[in-house]
């Protein structure tokens, strides 16, 4: 033929669609399904085809495509049709999709290489907000690939001992004295060095992981006390971080109990660090948790106060020690006489 024409694969992803599954039943939720597959047939052309790839995810080919601004005319198309809201059962249900585009031959001449890099597009629309179409770049794919990589190596580093702990001195101003210290977990990556934890601690808690670490961070502070103790330095009391995820898991008085047992440590020289974000999910869960560690005998704090929507008036029902105000309210505090 006298000019090439362009091959497009979609990856379609319904946005939040399992909310609507879990709280309306699955026969609401295939209800639903039938009537987008119905609104992405309007949006199409005669020649396009449209599969339902599994779950809430449908795949779309577009062949005889004169360039790749044909596509993305389909793809908005798509997600205009899709903000009209549907009607089962006389509710109104709202949608929206992630379109992941590649283009073939341009993203990959074989199925397996285009769905993929359509994936890859999809997962970069989720990212940039839902609700919205992206196409394929080569950067994704590394960025992918990077990411696996990264994970594998986060699954691995436990057992691999490339976890350590710093302590940071807490000191008294007036003083100078140090009277505590904050234990922080950084991670020693075989190839990239030092990591930073706002790098891996997310995605601990996103793939499952920070239960097992929390753990480890749990325990070696305690070791690290003990073994203080015995070379002789008097005892501190150290400060160990729980995430959300571990301070809502049911099994942490448990795991706390078990910790002091196993490495003899006296409970008042463990202080536990919850952020207000976390102490804020579940108020009632929260003050009964820390009423049972505070009775353990635990020094319990409070950190990033005044960034999230607390007040203190639910902030005085907590049993705690300490308040951490959060940083960016004293950061200027010596140049603005508002701080």
């Amino acid at each position: 033929k006298q000019y090439p024409e362009i091959l497009g694969v979609a990856f379609l992803d319904l946005d939040r669609f399992k909310v609507v599954n879990d709280t309306l039943g699955h026969a609401t939720g295939d209800r639903l399904l039938q009537q987008v597959a119905i609104r992405l047939k309007q949006c199409l052309r005669n020649c396009d085809t449209i599969a339902r790839w599994g779950g809430d995810e449908f795949t779309l080919l577009f062949p005889n495509l004169s360039s790749s601004e044909e596509i993305t005319k389909i793809a908005q198309r798509i997600l205009d049709k899709l903000t009209i809201p549907f009607v089962i059962d006389n509710q109104e249900l709202y949608v929206t999709a992630s379109l992941g585009i590649a283009l073939c031959p341009y993203d990959g001449e074989d199925a397996q290489t285009l769905l993929k890099h359509a994936d890859a597009a999809m997962y970069r629309a989720k990212q940039r907000g839902r609700n919205n179409y992206q196409l394929f770049a080569e950067e994704m794919h590394h960025k992918a690939l990077n990411q696996l990589a990264f994970e594998r190596d986060l699954r691995r580093a436990l057992a691999r001992e490339e976890f350590l702990l710093y302590y940071q001195p807490q000191v008294e101003i007036a003083t100078g004295c140090i009277v505590g210290l904050e234990a922080l977990i950084r991670w020693q990556h075989p190839q990239l060095g030092f990591v930073s934890p706002d790098q891996f601690i997310p995605l601990a808690e996103e793939i499952g992981l920070i239960a097992p670490i929390g753990q480890w961070v749990l325990q070696t502070a305690c070791i690290q006390h003990q073994t203080w103790l015995a070379e002789g330095f008097p005892p501190i009391r150290i400060a160990v971080n729980l995430s959300a995820r571990q301070f809502h898991q049911s099994h942490l008085i448990k795991i706390i109990l078990q910790t002091l047992q196993e490495t003899e440590i006296d409970p008042q020289y463990l202080e536990l660090e919850i952020t207000e974000s976390a102490a804020m999910q579940d108020v009632e869960f929260t003050i009964k948790i820390l009423q049972e560690l505070r009775e353990m005998g635990l020094y319990i704090t409070i950190d990033d106060f005044g960034t999230g929507y607390s007040s203190l008036n639910v902030i005085k029902h907590f049993p705690l020690n300490t308040l951490k105000i959060d940083r960016a309210f004293v950061k200027d505090f010596v140049d603005n006489p508002n701080d």
